[in-house]
């Protein structure tokens, strides 16, 4: 399978839990602002809302959308921890995904993002975003990860979106649960190996960029 992945990108998180389930995947990386990929191909034609992720399958069908994607992958390896058979426990799971990806990703991080956002909107979306993260720390409170004591598709997910406060010098010092938590998570193995490769694509596109 495939693996369409940007640096820096929510994407990180499926390539951190295919690692964390030994499942291979192949590395394309696309240009999100030309929305092309290394040699060249236009990425809408893989996927025409022009996000990442998107993952080929085998039968060369293509699935986007992380949250979807991540379980996609989970339900290839019957009985992993990275979620839990059908069940409550199950949607414990999906109703943390719910909230990163709404609350965290898109309400709270994305205006960020973008260069349109208004000045007085990006203040308005940075004091949202230190709502929803302190309401976070305190519910890590006797918890090593986000249901409990096991690391699940919602962690890779969490811990992907929740880095970005490095990218936008929000100080996490306020929360420490919080910032252990994102230490614990960034300590595992998969975590490493994935940031690992997307920090080498970004060295060779900035070399890139130089030459």
């Amino acid at each position: 399978m495939k693996l369409y992945h940007e640096v820096r990108g929510c994407s990180l998180a499926v390539d951190i839990v295919a690692r964390e389930l030994q499942l291979p995947l192949d590395l394309e990386w696309v240009n999100m602002k030309t929305k092309r990929l290394q040699d060249g191909t236009d990425y809408l034609r893989i996927n025409s809302k022009g996000t990442v992720p998107a993952l080929e399958l085998p039968d060369g069908q293509h699935l986007s959308e992380g949250c979807v994607i991540t379980q996609y992958l989970a339900d290839q390896c019957p009985g992993n921890t990275l979620l839990p058979a059908a069940g409550l426990a199950r949607y414990r799971v999906l109703e943390w995904m719910s909230f990163v990806a709404a609350d965290l990703h898109k309400g709270g991080f994305m205006p960020l993002f973008k260069a349109v956002t208004p000045p007085e909107y990006q203040a308005i979306a940075r004091g949202y975003l230190q709502a929803r993260l302190g309401w976070l720390d305190s519910q890590l409170d006797g918890h090593d990860y986000l249901t409990g004591s096991t690391f699940t598709l919602a962690d890779a997910h969490c811990y992907t979106i929740a880095m970005w406060t490095r990218a936008h010098a929000i100080d996490t010092g306020g929360w420490p649960r919080l910032e252990a938590y994102l230490a614990r998570c960034g300590g595992r193995p998969a975590v490493m190996a994935a940031e690992a490769a997307a920090a080498a694509q970004g060295e060779r596109e900035r070399a890139a960029a130089a030459r």
